[in-house]
């Protein structure tokens, strides 16, 4: 007989409680998450089609607690069994909350078993908003295909239910708040887990760490190259073909007590008229750890008409070998204010890659989107270890991804601004776009929670420190 769902929650914080006293020696000192009492969501499934085309998945989240319970710590998965070698892709076609306000990413299974060894688990943004005791979240009409749109097998799937036509509580799809399952039965030994969330554990102490408060003079001073730094001049890509990576549009101001850098990228509609711009780290010498910054994201160009299919990005990146080479790694945060590569307007990536061949084009990578406008400052955290990747922004989780696309080699620290092509806006009328970055911050091997790296620039910052590097070259 299985366990009823309350006392498998239960005999979880029980586990947690243990885990948070017994783990007291670990590098990065966290407690783990609790749903707060009364915190309980109940979910509702039907099928939309049964065919071998798209799986499509419709759900409702109905608060069957007595507290209201903010969505953006809700999570669900869907479990299933993938078809050999394929990858997919995630979508959204209507939801009373907002698509917007929906993510959707994909995960494999510690523990295969005949029926799952890969989910998708759907989360909510902030602007979803809370969730009332007895209210419900209204439709949520989601699908996901083989990204080659090559059929499917959904029979063999474990959150499947072929004659569920109409809503009704479904318990082969998992909920968690906070971290705590609350709902569902998973594939047996695939219960979802915790994370560590605690906002109120400092951060820890030690540990080599590079800060940089970017307070330079200009592209030229001296101190950007002794700091390991490189602003950008050479040609290639990515962007525009022909385009110039121009060093001289990275410049450095203050606003209010902190420096700011700004990354300036032009165009008057040709390729010899578009001027991008990088900055990177010289040393490919991080791997696992924490990563963070502070970058504001524009919607709207400085000047001229907008339109651009433009990038602003923060990401770690290492070489290609050879096509797919399997010790590549690359870890984006990209931000298209404008859309590209398919999508019609403002969407915000992350992704985890884990290979690529450039010609014929495949790429082996998993990524989470959240298709909104992200103008304005964004706090982007990006923590690496010997299980999982993880990206948050603004303090809530963006992206969880697989271990098999954790790196193999070190990686060096980049920002860059760039155009994907010129056909977002034909006009030859000259136009510049904005991106600006508060601080960079990564400690080596330490994964710390968003407010534990808002604690460790503060502490830099009170201290004076516009600049450390102790991280060891490799």
């Amino acid at each position: 007989m299985s366990e009823p769902k309350s006392t498998r929650t239960l005999r979880m914080r029980a586990a947690l409680a243990v885990a948070a006293v017994t783990g007291l020696g670990a590098t990065a000192l966290t407690a783990l998450p609790a749903a707060a009492a009364g915190e309980a969501v109940t979910v509702q499934y039907r099928q939309s089609a049964t065919g071998s085309d798209q799986v499509e998945p419709w759900f409702k989240v109905v608060n069957s607690g007595s507290v209201s319970v903010p969505l953006s710590q809700v999570k669900l998965r869907y479990y299933f069994k993938a078809d050999a070698g394929a990858s997919y892709t995630y979508a959204c076609s209507w939801a009373v909350k907002g698509c917007a306000n929906l993510t959707g990413t994909f995960g494999t299974l510690a523990n295969p078993t005949a029926t799952a060894d890969r989910y998708l688990e759907v989360g909510f943004t902030a602007g979803a908003g809370n969730l009332a005791p007895g209210a419900d979240t209204g439709d949520m009409q989601l699908r996901f295909h083989r990204s080659n749109w090559q059929p499917l097998n959904q029979s063999d799937d474990y959150s499947f239910g072929p004659s569920q036509t109409t809503y009704a509580n479904w318990s082969k799809v998992t909920a968690t708040v906070g971290g705590v399952v609350v709902w569902g039965t998973a594939p047996a030994g695939n219960e979802p887990t915790p994370t560590p969330t605690d906002p109120t554990t400092p951060p820890p102490t030690g540990g080599a760490s590079l800060f940089d408060d970017f307070d330079y003079t200009g592209h030229t001073d001296p101190a950007i190259s002794t700091h390991g730094w490189s602003v950008r001049s050479n040609s290639g890509g990515p962007g525009v073909p022909g385009a110039t990576w121009a060093a001289e549009n990275v410049t450095f101001a203050k606003e209010g007590a902190n420096s700011i850098m700004n990354l300036r990228t032009s165009t008057a509609g040709t390729a010899e008229s578009t001027r991008q711009t990088e900055i990177l780290t010289r040393s490919t010498k991080f791997k696992n750890g924490t990563y963070a910054a502070r970058v504001r994201f524009s919607d709207a160009p400085v000047s001229g008409p907008d339109g651009d299919r433009l990038v602003q990005t923060f990401f770690t990146i290492n070489d290609l070998k050879a096509p797919m080479a399997d010790d590549y790694a690359e870890y984006d945060f990209e931000y298209l204010p404008n859309g590209g590569w398919g999508e019609p307007a403002n969407i915000l990536y992350t992704t985890s890659w884990e290979t690529y061949r450039p010609d014929p084009w495949e790429a082996v990578n998993q990524h989470s989107e959240v298709r909104a406008s992200y103008a304005g400052w964004h706090d982007l955290v990006l923590t690496i270890d010997d299980n999982t990747i993880v990206y948050y922004v603004d303090g809530q989780e963006f992206g969880r991804h697989d271990a098999r696309y954790l790196p193999e080699r070190p990686m060096s620290i980049n920002f860059n601004q760039w155009l994907i092509d010129l056909q977002g806006q034909t006009s030859t009328t000259p136009r510049s776009y904005d991106q600006k970055v508060d601080y960079v911050l990564h400690v080596k091997d330490q994964v710390l929670t968003p407010a534990q790296v808002a604690a460790k620039v503060a502490a830099y910052r009170t201290a004076g420190t516009a600049f450390e590097d102790s991280v060891p070259a490799v």
